[in-house]
This record gives structure tokens, C-alpha cells and sequence, in this order.
């Protein structure tokens, strides 16, 4: 997932009721969908912060490395100033990026 290109927003905000449960008919079961989605967005946002933040992992760390590695501070700040991921599910489900089906309509 490119996080870079997310224009979701960092801040809180508020939508509509209606909007939101409009592709499955009710609010609690889209509300599980995105939750189940930020987890995943999450997760993916993790492995990528630990794979890039151990680049710089060294075994033997010294008073000096911890303070002079700017570059480990900078993917932090990064990382930091990315929208949360719930507001990226968000996002999503309100465009239509989310796939999901119930497990219940597949017995029919």
C-alpha cells in the first residue's frame, strides 16, 4: 500500500449516517467492515514502519548512535504525520474501495 498518496484526512471528522450504511443497510455492519479493514491497514502500516526501522537497528548501540540517527527519526515522523487507519477505511468504504461479503448470502 502506498501510504504517500492517501488523501484521507488526519484530522476527525464527521459523516453521514445514512451514507455510511447505505451499501449494506445497517450502520453496525459497515462499522465492522471499516474496523476490520483499519486493522488490516494497520497491520500493513506496522510491518512496513519495523522493515524500515530495522535498516537501522545495529546490535551494539552506543550513547552517540541513539541521539545522532536523524534518518530514524525522520521515518518515525513520517509515519506519525499519516492519517490513522481508520480514517483511510473510511475513506475507502465511502469510495467503494472495500470488498466484502457476508457469509450468511453465500449458503443461499
Amino acid at each position: 500500500m502506498n501510504f504517500k498518496d492517501i488523501d484521507a484526512p488526519t484530522s476527525t471528522e464527521t459523516f453521514n449516517r445514512g451514507v455510511i450504511e447505505e451499501k449494506t443497510g445497517n450502520i453496525y455492519q459497515s462499522i465492522v467492515i471499516m474496523g476490520k479493514r483499519a486493522e488490516q491497514i494497520n497491520q500493513e502500516m506496522k510491518t512496513e514502519l519495523i522493515q524500515k526501522l530495522d535498516e537501522f537497528a545495529s546490535h551494539t548501540d552506543s550513547l552517540e548512535e541513539i541521539f545522532e540517527n536523524r534518518e530514524q527519526i525522520e521515518v518515525s515522523k513520517f509515519y506519525e504525520r499519516l492519517p490513522k487507519p481508520a480514517s483511510i477505511s473510511i475513506k475507502e468504504w465511502m469510495s467503494g474501495d472495500i470488498y466484502y461479503r457476508v457469509p450468511e448470502d453465500d449458503t443461499k
